[in-house]
């Protein structure tokens, strides 16, 4: 009887206790990650360290220290990742500092600029910048009538190029990393510095400059970790000189077939980027990496404090003129931004004109105008089939990455502080670690699955990189939300789904669509878990660039490129009028 009375009669909600329904929106997450994420890379750590016959050996991490090749390629590999952060971070600081002091609806328009770089493809990107800075390239032409090279200098392949090519993709990374603790600095700070006798150079470097520091930080973290697992830029734009690992890790895999070796290279990155993930979580704290400026520690910035007001005091007429705290930024400080914006979208556009060109080759200036390579983009079987597998992808994986992402959001709102952090940690996890190691691991348990070359192990892949995205897009937009509503439907009666459904959706449609477009765009522009799990035939549309551009830049490769870019402004455009209504 005792246990009859408890049973839920039928047609009853089941009621669950409180601390369980705060969890249940995260289970559907938590379990995919564990099954495509963590799975797949603890087997990564096992399959490193483990022989053929299945004895515990350190044979493939040694075999990296007594070959000289290997050991310059692990140097190469940290040291142009340091240097892109530390590019990124220094050319980016300024942009993201004007951005900050800006109205709303002149950042947003700035940020537009910005924002279309990032997201057009590395593929497109990378095909720019072998056009121009090629022998024959516009850019290196033009140094050698400078002076700036010899006749038989280039600028690629070289080390010059691949950090051209790898700062150029990651540069508003650190911008849009490092622009929401700069909004979040109360400037009032600054002007209390100076009614106390500092001048305006003295206040940033001992007031701004520390208070911003977790925000150059998090974006040094992110761009070094994403910088790890490049393979396209240094393979088109570099020399031998300058491979990196990842390279390495595709040639083991697909040249050597030798998977316990890539293991074994793809868990020194895994390694580097735990190791370098947990000293800033110690020092900054991973709440930057949300746009939250953290508290700030005893003593922080006063170890650095006399170089930065030395390096004020010699730098602060340059960087801010007077009356700029009403303007919105200096004259200088604007036509420094004008000229990273430029650099970030003329490499770009330099591409269109050569999609119409009337030659059979790739030359400068192109004799406009036709749109047969458009027409042969089009009417080409082999891209076609391309085309039409990254879209469909593309939405299958935008669709569950929304589910996920949006149970996920609404538990890290729901949940206890104690458990926002831990958990925050794990779906921003595959953000962290880099796409190579994801995409290996998830090669050992798709070849066991036969998911391999399947529609769906793309889409699980792709799912996996697209949930860290649309959780911050959400959780920001979540944060915003006057939950008063939901109680007002709790109140009168609504069940939790039909809340959801009639409330929270509709409040949150310009975020969720949102969130849905960064999730196809990151499926639609991936290429590392498509080299490993798209199979031998039937490829995505990168994968089709990535094995066409090895082989030759054509018109027809332009036409693509050029392709690419027209969607990418079209995504762009729908995401920005998805952001207004979301405000």
């Amino acid at each position: 009887m005792w246990l009859v009375q408890r049973l839920p009669q039928a047609g009853s909600r089941i009621a669950w206790p409180k601390h369980v329904a705060r969890w249940l929106p995260a289970l559907p997450a938590l379990l995919f990650l564990a099954v495509f994420f963590i799975v797949p890379v603890v087997e990564i750590l096992q399959g490193g360290l483990y022989d053929a016959d299945g004895v515990l050996s350190v044979a493939q991490f040694a075999r990296m220290t007594h070959s000289a090749v290997y050991i310059k390629v692990l140097g190469s590999t940290f040291w142009i990742a340091f240097l892109t952060a530390a590019l990124s971070v220094l050319l980016g600081y300024p942009v993201a500092y004007l951005l900050a002091r800006l109205s709303a609806r002149s950042r947003e328009r700035w940020l537009l600029w910005i924002v279309l770089p990032f997201w057009t493809s590395y593929l497109v990107k990378t095909y720019a910048w072998m056009l121009l800075l090629s022998k024959t390239g516009l850019l290196t032409t033009l140094a050698t009538h400078l002076g700036l090279l010899d006749s038989a200098g280039t600028l690629a392949p070289s080390m010059t190029g691949v950090l051209i090519g790898m700062v150029h993709a990651m540069l508003p990374l650190a911008v849009m990393t490092m622009l929401p603790i700069m909004r979040g600095i109360n400037m009032q700070l600054v002007q209390a510095a100076q009614t106390l006798g500092a001048d305006r150079s003295t206040g940033f470097f001992t007031v701004f400059l520390p208070l911003s520091g977790p925000g150059a930080a998090a974006a040094g973290l992110l761009v070094f970790i994403t910088s790890l697992g490049f393979f396209i830029v240094p393979a088109l734009l570099g020399s031998p000189r300058e491979s990196m690992v990842a390279q390495l890790v595709i040639s083991s895999v697909l040249e050597l077939f030798d998977l316990r070796f890539a293991g074994a290279l793809s868990t020194v990155l895994l390694l580097c980027s735990i190791v370098v993930f947990f000293v800033y979580d110690r020092v900054v704290g991973l709440s930057s990496l949300a746009g939250e400026a953290p508290e700030r520690r005893a003593g922080a910035g006063g170890r650095m404090l006399p170089v930065l007001m030395s390096v004020g005091r010699l730098a602060g007429e340059l960087s801010f003129s007077r009356g700029s705290e009403r303007a919105g930024g200096g004259l200088g400080l604007k036509a420094y931004t004008w000229a990273v914006v430029l650099a970030l979208v003329l490499p770009i556009a330099f591409v269109v004109p050569l999609a119409f060109t009337k030659q059979s080759f790739v030359s400068f200036p192109p004799e406009l105008f036709t749109i047969k390579w458009f027409v042969a983009f089009l009417e080409s079987s082999v891209w076609q089939a391309a085309l039409w597998r990254s879209l469909g992808v593309g939405f299958a994986t935008a669709a569950l990455a929304l589910v996920l992402g949006f149970g996920a959001s609404l538990a890290l709102v729901r949940l206890p502080s104690r458990w926002r952090k831990p958990l925050f940690a794990v779906f921003i996890a595959p953000l962290i670690v880099p796409r190579i190691v994801v995409a290996v691991g998830l090669l050992y348990l798709f070849a066991r699955w036969e998911l391999a070359g399947t529609n769906a192990g793309l889409v699980i892949g792709h799912t996996v990189l697209a949930i860290p995205y649309v959780v911050v897009t959400l959780s920001a937009s979540f944060k915003r939300f006057d939950w008063r509503l939901d109680d007002a439907a709790k109140m009168l009666g609504a069940s939790a789904f039909t809340r959801v459904r009639t409330v929270l959706l509709p409040l949150l449609a310009a975020s969720l669509g949102s969130a849905f477009l960064f999730a196809f765009i990151v499926s639609f522009d991936d290429l590392t878990i498509a080299i490993f799990v798209s199979g031998g035939i039937n490829t995505t549309l990168p994968k089709q660039m990535w094995d066409d551009i090895q082989l030759a830049v054509t018109p027809t490769l332009a036409a693509v490129a050029t392709s690419l870019v027209f969607l990418m402004v079209f995504v762009v455009w729908l995401s920005s009028i998805f952001k207004r209504k979301s405000y």
